[in-house]
């Protein structure tokens, strides 16, 4: 069924994406290698750990790398029947509760990839995990030679799970290939290497900015790039869900709306359930797609992944992902955003200082 899928499909509903997954899987030949956030203890998760399992016995080469705080649902003994069969299971830097756990416990891996077999390579939003089956993601699905950088990428991951200390440089390495660009971030206060991507890409669109994620916490270079470009007369739109996953952010982000919006900039709120898809479209050409929010904690303090390029068949397909999402939202309301209780804004005012860490 997913054969004809060749070489780019953009998905949005998580029970399609984690089929196709799972049919490419049941496809592969030579190895399956898994980089998430987080898999869940759950239906979704114990089907792929099942289906990896089955691979395992046909002697294919299996590796797997979660974050150790987003799979710390699954870190005791979920994956034992997995490694007993040879596969390699890493946790990406284990929670230390010392001193350091605040400067670097909270720097997460937060990139989603899945590479089949140097050919197929899915990248986007989404975990692999039931709780998020009636999210709204973006997941790509890329079937050519992509997939052996996005190898060579992973391998590099995998390879520095547990290190305190690296050359970051080696790790950092923008990648062009054939008009795509993939770039890499790793937690930094001054590089923010996708962050300033995005700035570039906002300074230099000349029709449209549209935005597509789940927290909206942009910092000031950020939201001046968005103002500055509408006053310029370019549309900026962003979608976000009305309600989110994580309520704090929902508190905070309403500080910034009003502003933005008085600027020109047009917020619309996802209504059926959380969006989570994490896209840009600049003059309906230009995309980036991938791991990270738009906030001040991806691009701060987590390893993210993105890729960029104007390859149409990508761009009419996040065109066409952010037309549907915008027919499933109402339009942010200014005066009802005014009328805000006094408690709503003392939160705003209160959670202010957390914003890095949300």
């Amino acid at each position: 069924m997913f054969s004809v899928l060749e070489p780019y499909h953009l998905f949005a509903d998580p029970m399609r994406y984690y089929n196709a997954m799972l049919e490419d899987i049941e496809a592969a030949r030579h190895y399956i290698l898994i980089e998430t956030y987080r898999i869940g203890n759950d239906v979704v998760g114990v089907r792929f750990k099942d289906a990896l399992i089955k691979k395992a016995k046909a002697g294919l080469e299996i590796k797997v790398l979660v974050d150790a705080w987003g799979g710390a649902a699954v870190s005791n003994g979920f994956f034992d029947e997995l490694t007993k069969l040879g596969a390699e299971v890493r946790f990406f830097e284990k929670i230390k509760f010392n001193s350091d756990i605040f400067t670097r416990g909270h720097r997460r891996n937060h990139r989603k990839l899945l590479i089949i077999d140097d050919e197929i390579t899915y990248i986007g939003s989404s975990n692999l995990t039931e709780y998020n089956m009636n999210w709204r993601e973006s997941v790509l699905r890329i079937k050519n030679e992509l997939t052996l950088v996005f190898k060579k990428i992973f391998k590099q991951d995998f390879g520095i799970y547990n290190k305190y200390v690296f050359v970051k440089a080696n790790y950092l390495r923008l990648v062009k290939h054939h008009g795509f660009e993939i770039l890499r971030d790793m937690p930094s206060i001054t590089r923010q290497r996708i962050m300033r991507r995005y700035i570039h890409m906002i300074q230099h669109a000349r029709q449209k900015v549209e935005i597509v994620t789940p927290y909206f916490l942009p910092g000031y270079k950020l939201r001046k790039a968005l103002m500055d470009a509408s006053q310029r007369g370019v549309e900026v739109k962003i979608i976000i869900p009305k309600r989110s996953d994580v309520n704090l952010v929902d508190i905070l982000r309403n500080k910034y709306l009003g502003q933005l919006h008085k600027a020109g900039i047009r917020f619309m709120l996802y209504m059926p359930h959380n969006l989570h898809a994490k896209l840009m479209l600049i003059d309906e050409s230009s995309f980036s797609i991938g791991s990270p929010n738009f906030d001040y904690r991806s691009f701060r303090y987590m390893y993210e992944i993105i890729l960029a390029g104007n390859e149409p068949a990508i761009s009419t397909q996040v065109q066409q992902h952010i037309q549907t999402t915008i027919e499933n939202c109402e339009m942010f309301d200014y005066g009802q955003w005014e009328r805000r209780s006094l408690i709503n804004k003392f939160f705003e005012w209160l959670l202010l200082p957390f914003r890095h860490l949300l």
